[in-house]
């Protein structure tokens, strides 16, 4: 089972993401959980990370892991983060319908005081 935790801010943008595990049974490269999983997830952290002015850091450390968290994101680009967002939530969010019991979403919502 994939784990994942998703960490909103107070403008719906992605403060922290973490994933790690493996979806099914299948052998490393077949399994198309785990693909479809790894996709949405690059692919939020590539278009987070191109944003002008974002500071962000993240990891890898193994196999099936990964982590990142947005340290700094400019007021004008808080829209687009929020689509980001949107994004990685709509995808993992159908994923986790669509193969129950393969992956173990987690969103919460964080306002800094």
């Amino acid at each position: 089972m994939i784990a994942a935790r998703l960490l909103l801010d107070a403008h719906s943008c992605i403060a922290r993401f973490e994933a790690s595990g493996h979806a099914g049974q299948a052998k490393k490269g077949g399994n198309i959980v785990c693909a479809a999983f790894t996709v949405l997830a690059r692919t939020a952290y590539e278009a987070l990370a191109a944003l002008p002015g974002i500071e962000m850091t993240g990891s890898a450390k193994s196999p099936g892991s990964l982590e990142f968290a947005v340290r700094r994101l400019p007021p004008e680009m808080v829209e687009r983060a929020a689509g980001i967002a949107d994004f990685l939530q709509i995808g993992l969010s159908g994923l986790e319908r669509e193969f129950p019991g393969e992956i173990g979403l987690t969103i919460e919502h964080y306002w800094e005081e």
